[in-house]
């Protein structure tokens, strides 16, 4: 158990570092956008008060709120799954990443009472309107994880 909460301390540490840099170092909030490496990569700011794309943003202060008891539920749901099945190294890095995204994203909601995305791609000829961070990541790759890689495998 102890690769889930490293991985879930890094990617923690991680969303909350290049937060940090992007909206106090660089000025992203006041600034708005900051071209990196265009039109591939830009730091576009966007607050979101829903969950991804903007989904659930009317009611921001009621939303802000239930979202951080789910992703609260879905941690510690998520550990406790960890705790019980043992999975491999995947399993765990996996949860890890989804329980470290998770735990960014609720900071944010507690301190700014949105959660701060802020990387853009663009790519191919077709412009990006949404941004997301290093937390969106992680729970991405975190889900996809836990299905590929827990479970027991049945037999016959």
């Amino acid at each position: 158990m102890g690769t889930l909460w490293r991985i879930a301390g890094v990617t923690f540490a991680l969303d909350q570092i290049t937060k940090v840099f992007v909206l106090h170092v660089l000025g992203l909030m006041s600034r708005g956008v900051v071209d990196v490496v265009p039109p591939f990569l830009t730091f576009r700011m966007a607050w979101n008060q829903g969950i991804n794309f903007g989904l659930f943003a009317n009611s921001a202060e009621t939303t802000r709120w239930i979202l951080i008891a789910v992703a609260l539920v879905i941690s510690v749901w998520i550990a406790i799954w960890m705790h019980r099945e043992r999975p491999g190294y995947w399993g765990q890095v996996s949860g890890g990443l989804l329980i470290g995204g998770a735990l960014g994203n609720v900071i944010d909601r507690f301190v700014y009472g949105a959660v701060a995305d802020f990387l853009n791609m663009t790519c191919c000829g077709i412009e990006n309107p949404y941004s997301f961070n290093v937390a969106d990541i992680a729970i991405f790759l975190g889900a996809v994880g836990l299905i590929l890689f827990t479970g027991k495998s049945k037999t016959a």
